[in-house]
């Protein structure tokens, strides 16, 4: 609990009620993104179209935090912390 500027207790900070009430905007596209989806490797708010999850760790990922790899298995979409592991 806070005190507010008129000496009464808050239950939580002003702020953090204003960032409730605010949509957030996907990195990419600019889209409104769900607040729940972030990229696990920036934290980035992303929307579901330009999510992509790690075919090696199962991770949400953003365009920029992602790699495709193109080899024998097929497509296959790798964050960066998987990507460094593949040969």
């Amino acid at each position: 609990m806070l005190i507010g500027h008129d000496g009464k207790l808050l239950r939580r900070p002003p702020a953090a009620a204003a960032a409730e009430k605010v949509s957030k905007a996907c990195s990419s596209c600019v889209r409104t993104a769900d607040a729940k989806e972030a990229c696990s490797q920036c934290d980035q708010f992303i929307c579901q179209n330009c999510s992509k999850l790690c075919s090696c760790c199962n991770t949400v990922t953003c365009s920029l935090c992602s790699t495709v790899d193109y080899g024998d298995v097929g497509e296959q979409v790798l964050c960066n912390g998987c990507s460094i592991f593949q040969v």
